[in-house]
């Protein structure tokens, strides 16, 4: 890394945690100067731990549900129009461009995020103000951030690992160091190399996980740990076709991580209580709070939220409500709002479909011992397991309200609806197209120019925003854009 002093703006690092130290806007010190002691490293986390929040419950959060077709959109409130945000119209028109990219920011926040994790990490050698204990617990997030933050590249950036032999085909550019713009030209790794570097951070992380995070003042389910991180892990080994290092790692969560899954009776009223997480999290980004502690900053609420006054953009589609059946006890997990609509000129009330799962000042909720279940059944049913993977399979059923099912039959096509019905609006669904070779069919609701799109595709993936393509002679652009 060059040795160079860098500024970075205090207000865009820190992160209320347990009362640290308040900051006049604007304030700068130099990142040389914010690492020299323990409350400098815990504020420059507690940065990256609020930067990765805002990115994800930002408005990137509906990409998934999106544009596999879970989602649709609100009327507007003061002409009774449903048309398309203009913050997702390209993406769900399919006509994203590099020049003219809705999600340039999230494609340079995420690099930002690895930029500033890279800062501590390669300083972490000189961090004598922490335990041998300490500085690897440090580490152990870092690196998990690390991953985190590449891995969301990757599955919105690159063509899914199945779609050439091996992963061959390009993947993303991944950063170990600082990387300096108009200095550094990084070039994208194949996408089994990207891959390969993610595991050898995360199996570098769980190395050094300790008993204790670094962060304290929250929930711990706010925080990476060891359970979490193997929790990723096997997500993300689901995505590159490792059946058996994903049933491993979900196998662990479920056995290790001390939760269960929230029962029947309970299930419905845990997510309605939106200042709590429903029980089996094991991963929560919370809302991030003001000095008041009271009031919250930010929340993924804002994309669902409806209230007596006001209501958010984003509604479950007739798409999703009909993959419930009748049994199903997840079919109230909406909440029915009619709302003035203007169809044919003339203006008539319409059923509307909220989610329950995000309202009031809900907190990001990223990983769910659910998940793991539905992890483990897909890994068991592709390695021929059927009766393990219909075990599991059928625990999320029967906890649904569904009885079980009793033939191999179409295992892996039951295994996907489950995971949209049980994963609904948690960014599950399109990339879980693209691992199953689904063309994407959205009907009900759908008010695209292009509302199907036949797998594979070239825009089954976002192009390289230009502020990067742009400035680097050694990005290669993703075909078709």
């Amino acid at each position: 890394m060059k040795n160079k002093t860098l500024h970075i703006v205090i207000c865009f690092l820190l992160f209320s945690c347990d009362g640290f130290l308040d900051q006049e806007p604007g304030m700068e010190v130099s990142i040389d100067e914010q690492l020299s002691s323990a409350l400098g490293v815990q504020q420059a986390l507690a940065g990256i731990y609020r930067d990765t929040e805002s990115l994800l419950s930002e408005r990137f959060v509906v990409y998934s549900d999106l544009m596999g077709g879970n989602l649709t959109f609100t009327p507007d409130a003061n002409d009774g129009l449903v048309t398309i945000p203009g913050a997702v119209a390209n993406v769900y028109n399919f006509s994203e461009n590099e020049m003219d990219s809705d999600f340039e920011d999230y494609y340079e926040g995420l690099y930002e995020l690895i930029n500033q994790v890279n800062l501590i990490l390669d300083r972490t050698d000189t961090f004598d103000f922490f335990t041998t204990e300490e500085n690897q617990q440090l580490q152990a997030e870092l690196l998990t951030f690390r991953a985190l933050a590449h891995y969301q590249v990757a599955i919105h950036y690159a063509q899914n690992f199945n779609s050439t032999s091996g992963g061959t085909h390009l993947g993303i550019v991944y950063s170990r160091s600082f990387v300096e713009p108009g200095v550094d030209f990084p070039a994208r790794l194949t996408l089994s190399e990207t891959y390969e570097r993610i595991q050898i951070d995360l199996e570098k992380a769980l190395s050094f996980y300790t008993d204790e995070t670094t962060l304290t003042g929250e929930p711990s389910y706010a925080y990476l740990t060891a359970i979490s991180a193997r929790a990723l892990y096997a997500r993300i080994a689901l995505q590159m076709n490792d059946w058996e290092q994903a049933a491993s790692l979900a196998d662990a969560v479920i056995s290790t991580a001390g939760i269960s899954l929230t029962s029947s009776e309970n299930y419905i009223a845990e997510w309605e209580q939106t200042s709590l997480p429903i029980n089996e999290v094991i991963l929560e980004f919370s809302a991030p709070r003001d000095s008041d502690g009271e009031t919250v900053s930010s929340s993924i609420s804002e994309h669902f939220r409806v209230t007596n006054s006001d209501y958010a953009d984003y509604v479950s589609s007739g798409d999703l409500l009909n993959t419930y059946s009748s049994e199903d006890i997840r079919r109230d997990m909406f909440i029915e709002v009619q709302l003035p609509t203007v169809i044919n000129q003339v203006e008539i009330f319409v059923p509307y479909y909220f989610t329950k799962k995000f309202q009031d000042d809900a907190g990001t909720t990223f990983i769910r011992l659910s998940e793991m279940y539905l992890i483990r059944a897909e890994a068991n049913a592709r390695l021929e397991n059927a009766p393990l993977a219909l075990d599991d399979l059928n625990t999320i059923r029967e906890r649904a309200g569904l009885s079980p099912i009793l033939s191999t039959d179409d295992l892996i096509e039951q295994i996907f609806l489950e995971r949209r019905r049980e994963l609904a609006f948690e960014g599950h669904l399109f990339f879980d197209m693209k691992r199953f070779q689904k063309d994407i069919i959205r009907d009900e609701g759908c008010i695209s120019l292009q509302c199907d799109l036949t797998y594979p595709s070239n825009f089954f993936v976002l192009p390289i925003p230009f502020s990067s393509s742009g400035l680097n002679q050694n990005i290669i652009q993703n075909a078709g854009y």
